[in-house]
């Protein structure tokens, strides 16, 4: 048997569960793995400046390709709690990341020691496991157990702490007949899925709801075969956006309060019956669920089998990962289209396609500042079909959902469920990493790009280069949307007067001079006829130094973006007008219907 210290034995499972890539940054306590992570070789490392940062750039990892597991490295104390947003976006999204702590010797723990914390108990909550390894003995088993859990099931992420002498401390270990835990997912039966499929096929006018456990599972071609040979057309969320094209005749578009397509809610609000696969009827996309149910029969297939019934009782519900009931589903659906026993859906699926080219939102505008529109409708001129964009929330992610469009699955990379500001540049150096040829491009607001702009340097330090439109206006826009409610416009106003940058009037912090301070490229933009040349630049600038490059849209201060205000998906208020010609929206993906 090999013998080798405990820290060793963690960094070579890492590998021989396929573990690539890791970030974190080192501290004293954790400071063994890291002479073990340097001495085994194979893992390399990606140094953050902020270990919550470091945790998002894992999740962008994770989120970039079927099977990734991002790893996130930090020292005891604080850096624990750093990470905690990081696990509550990886455990809301069902994304498996792997959080790796130091801390102090196991026999200070409970003496108030410098930076000891019990963040296993901190962490529970918002993972699928939270340990403090106290025996060295077992950290090869906590390791495989870690990526068994984290795999199984509905994915998830795991934090393991372990006290500097627990690394220290030498075992019998043997890498070369180390086998990772078979991993467990429920599956549908041929019944359970021919039960589904006649609910299906009594109904008029169904819709195929596809959530990102459809992604999850990368199981998005199966989802388009079982629509096409039904001809059912497809809803996805936000979360399974680009499980088919937005240029798909089975695209109804998406639905939702706010991350919504005008002709995708009305869409579903025709629709007589909905099979969910994979989503977890958040409450943004549903809104009011007596407006949302009524009229309709639900099936609702999920991984996860308390997820089913947690937000509404379906007609019926099927424990199953996305992939084998999907399997099923077209196996189903090919012997029955064979026997002539599926109806003819043409009708339905044409009038979705019909409401696409009717009900759009205006794009273009001409105006200075820039209207946000206008810049989504130059990012699709400068962005094609296979664009990995990231963002996270507020106002530019929800304008951008309405305008942008996608075309691949993981090829919209966004934290559904927490929405922490400051998510988007981490996350997006992650995906960079992931797939280093990619066409990556973030999308940020004024306030989500400042709470963690010092992840740019990670970019401009390791060559990770990407392109990021940030969208200002010096507000914070959603809540300030928000605050209309209660009339009141308070402490949501960015706006000074930069004494060192007079040219910016009271737009405030120079983006321009930060991001180049921290070893980017950076462009401002303030007429909209030069966004097109910006962004052609930004992709130039990017290939040439390796770094990433902001292109920076000077807006309006105020702009009111689609959303509802009664909580109701058939209520939708569109503050700006709508297209009416089209010209007001050119890059729409169907043309405008007059």
């Amino acid at each position: 048997m090999a013998r080798m210290t405990a820290a060793r034995a963690a960094v070579e499972i890492l590998k021989r569960e396929g573990v690539t890539d890791a970030f974190g940054v080192p501290g004293a306590a954790i400071n063994p793995f890291y002479a073990a992570l340097k001495a085994s070789g194979g893992i390399a490392h990606t140094l953050a400046r902020h270990v919550e940062g470091a945790s998002h750039m894992a999740e962008g990892y994770t989120r970039t390709h079927p099977g990734n597991i991002g790893v996130c490295i930090g020292t005891s104390g604080p850096a624990g709690t750093d990470m905690i947003t990081g696990l509550y976006s990886a455990t809301g999204d069902s994304i498996p990341i792997l959080c790796i702590t130091g801390q102090a010797p196991t026999a200070v723990i409970h003496k108030e020691d410098f930076q000891a914390v019990d963040i296993a108990s901190i962490a529970k909550p918002v993972t699928k496991m939270a340990v403090t390894v106290l025996e060295a003995a077992q950290v090869p088993g906590v390791f495989q157990q870690a990526f068994h859990l984290m795999r199984s099931s509905r994915p998830g992420p795991v934090l393991i702490d372990l006290p500097i002498d627990v690394q220290l401390t030498e075992i019998e270990f043997d890498p070369e007949t180390y086998e990772p835990l078979p991993v467990y997912k429920p599956a549908a039966t041929r019944a359970q899925i021919e039960k589904a499929v006649t609910l299906l096929n009594e109904s008029e006018r169904p819709l195929i709801v596809a959530g990102g456990g459809v992604i999850n599972a990368d199981a998005a071609e199966l989802l388009v075969e079982f629509a096409e040979l039904t001809g059912t057309p497809v809803v996805p969320t936000l979360m399974g956006w680009g499980i088919l094209p937005d240029d798909h005749e089975l695209n109804a578009g998406m639905v939702g309060l706010q991350t919504s397509h005008r002709y995708g809610n009305a869409t579903f609000l025709e629709s007589d019956f909905v099979l969910g696969i994979g989503n977890r009827w958040a409450n943004r996309h549903t809104g009011k669920l007596d407006v949302y149910t009524a009229g309709r029969k639900f099936v609702h297939v999920d991984i996860e089998p308390t997820q089913i019934g947690k937000i509404f009782a379906p007609d019926y519900g099927i424990a199953s990962d996305a992939k084998a009931a999907l399997e099923l589903f077209v196996e189903v659906a090919r012997e029955l289209k064979a026997a002539g026993k599926l109806p003819d859906r043409g009708a339905w699926a044409a009038s979705a396609q019909e409401r696409k080219a009717t009900l759009q939102r205006r794009t273009h505008f001409d105006d200075i500042p820039i209207k946000p529109q206008r810049v989504y409708e130059e990012m699709n001129k400068a962005f094609g079909p296979e664009t990995r964009y990231v963002s996270t929330i507020g106002l530019s992610q929800i304008a951008g959902a309405q305008m942008l469009h996608v075309y691949r699955p993981r090829h919209w990379i966004n934290c559904g469920q927490a929405g922490p500001l400051g998510w988007t540049i981490p996350a997006a150096l992650g995906v960079a990493k992931a797939d280093p040829e990619a066409s990556v491009v973030a999308l940020s607001g004024d306030y989500d790009f400042q709470f963690m702009l010092e992840e740019l340097a990670v970019g401009a330090q390791h060559k990770i280069p990407y392109v990021h439109v940030l969208v200002n206006n010096s507000y914070l826009g959603l809540i300030r949307q928000a605050q209309r409610a209660f009339d009141i416009d308070f402490q949501v106003n960015l706006e000074f007067e930069n004494i060192n940058a007079p040219e910016l009037g009271v737009y405030g912090v120079d983006h321009v001079k930060v991001a180049e301070g921290l070893g980017c490229k950076a462009i401002r933009v303030t007429d909209p006829a030069e966004l097109g040349a910006a962004f052609e630049q930004a992709k130039k600038l990017a290939a040439q130094y390796r770094v990433p490059v902001v292109v920076e849209a000077i807006l309006e201060r105020v702009t009111n973006i689609s959303m509802s205000t009664t909580n109701d998906i058939g209520n939708v208020v569109e503050f700006e007008e709508i297209a009416t010609e089209p010209g007001h929206a050119p890059t729409s993906i169907k043309t405008l219907k007059v």
